[in-house]
């Protein structure tokens, strides 16, 4: 198994800093903002020959009170499930308290654990890292996450221990199998939701909109089948994002929403369908990936408000009744299982492959039930059909005046081929491509040419009939 890595420590030391360093890339938000990170967040890190995982955690002060101590809890998991601890303070704040409490708690755990003195950037690094000697840590690193300094070096040490001989029939890496974004607005349940398809307290549940600011990617199998849940943040309306840090939590969602496979959109049935989600619907939408509609809080309404809210949906979502709706309650489990016959249907429908004979026969069929409409007094002609892509399923016609095929026509083909091929969940795209006129580099069109040759002719045939005529006249003379 690859070795894990925990970075461990007081809010604001640059945990999140060094996670973007190791695993280079920008997973992670970071801001001089103190307590930002709070769920766990795991990302794949490599060095030299060597692979491991590293986790992201939030800050432990010792004196957590709400919401910080579920984030506190969720950093001394971390430590739980980690091979080696990076127990990261900070060189310009000198030591606290809060960094003795998280020394002597390593130290009960048994853990590996290393001091990295950070922010050593403009000191003298031996001079700032000796008063943290007496947290009696058996190794220390000096390092300036920011500036990407002692970071290598530090990575040399620790995967020294971890390197094993290359074999040739080394497994292949997962990955990840179906990517499933849980988007929604704030406090309708994604992150309930993704505990209970989870079976366990993965992320912090609290009952505070925003709880959760990063997107956090889960992988997990389910069935021996792979799946990979992100849980995002949950998005307002434009006119309410005030903070800089919710700005950014919603570039992270709307940047999930593209790199999941399926999404399963969240409501909130007690407040119904507002004009957010349908925003946050179409843009999923306009991704081109595969929607499920997941109407939470269901338990303990009143039928005749379950029956509003069943009438709203069918009427205001029209344009996706191809999408599977389902009723559930994440915080008792009512109806959360049924959601995976419909993820891996919606996955199965965006992955598909056609063979291009199926497709131009079902464009010939489509075409004969009902004609295209005439243009210009020309009859559009669509002549065959295949695929350009996955996820969504890309459909590429060709024929003559494609361009002028009206969008009602569109959306015929669309529904006879969703039907037929029973496409489910995801949306289907047509690009419609013209056969290039082979005259038209030419410098006059073939009808003025073919005028040019019989001027020719006429005037031809005129010369030499006035030199019959003179001779006639010769011969009468």
């Amino acid at each position: 198994m690859k070795p894990v890595i925990a970075l461990v420590g007081r809010p604001n030391v640059g945990k999140s800093t060094l996670f973007n360093q190791i695993t280079r890339s920008r997973d992670a938000l970071v801001a001089n903002f103190s307590g930002l990170t709070r769920d766990r967040k795991y990302g794949a890190a490599r060095h030299d020959d060597v692979s491991f995982i590293v986790i992201d955690t939030g800050g432990i002060s010792g004196e957590e009170e709400g919401i910080d101590a579920a984030m506190a809890q969720q950093s001394l998991l971390a430590i739980d499930e980690a091979d080696e601890v990076l127990f990261l303070v900070d060189a310009r704040a000198g030591l606290t308290p809060a960094d003795q409490h998280i020394a002597h708690h390593l130290r009960r755990t048994g853990k590996v654990a290393h001091l990295v003195v950070n922010k050593t950037d403009g000191l003298d690094a031996e001079q700032a890292a000796a008063e943290f000697h007496q947290l009696g840590m058996s190794s220390s690193f000096h390092i300036a996450a920011a500036h990407n300094r002692g970071i290598r070096a530090m990575l040399d040490v620790l995967v020294a221990n971890w390197r094993e001989p290359e074999t040739g029939d080394a497994a292949p890496e997962s990955q990840g199998g179906v990517r499933i974004g849980i988007i929604g607005r704030p406090n309708v349940g994604k992150s309930t939701l993704v505990n209970r398809l989870l079976g366990e307290e993965r992320v912090i549940v609290f009952d505070l909109p925003g709880t959760t600011r990063d997107s956090i990617e889960i992988p997990y199998e389910r069935h021996s089948k792979p799946y990979t849940l992100i849980d995002t943040a949950g998005v307002r309306r434009r006119k309410s994002v005030k903070e800089t840090v919710e700005k950014f939590s919603i570039v992270k969602t709307l940047q999930a929403i593209t790199d999941a496979n399926v999404i399963v959109m969240v409501l909130d049935a007690r407040e119904g369908l507002v004009d957010q989600d349908l925003h946050l619907i179409g843009y999923a939408l306009d991704a081109g990936r595969a929607l499920i509609i997941a109407v939470n809080k269901w338990d303990g309404m009143e039928p005749e408000d379950r029956q509003k809210v069943k009438e709203q949906l069918k009427r205001r979502l029209t344009f996706l009744d191809y999408a599977p709706v389902h009723q559930i309650s994440a915080l008792h489990g009512t109806g959360v299982g049924d959601l995976y016959a419909s993820i891996d249907q919606c996955y199965a429908s965006s992955m598909a492959k056609w063979s291009t004979n199926q497709l131009t026969q079902l464009l010939q069929d489509a075409t004969a039930q009902h004609q295209p409409p005439l243009v210009q007094g020309r009859r559009i002609k669509l002549r065959y059909a295949h695929q350009g892509g996955s996820n969504p399923p890309i459909i590429v016609v060709h024929g003559n005046q494609t361009s002028s095929v009206p969008d009602i026509y569109k959306r015929y083909l669309e529904n006879i081929f969703r039907k037929v091929l029973k496409v489910v969940g995801t949306p289907i795209r047509f690009e419609f491509k013209s056969g290039e006129n082979p005259f038209a580099d030419r410098k006059s069109p073939p009808a003025a040419r073919k005028g040019e040759k019989t001027e020719k002719r006429s005037s031809h045939f005129d010369k030499y009939s006035k030199r019959g005529a003179k001779t006639s006249r010769r011969k009468v003379k």
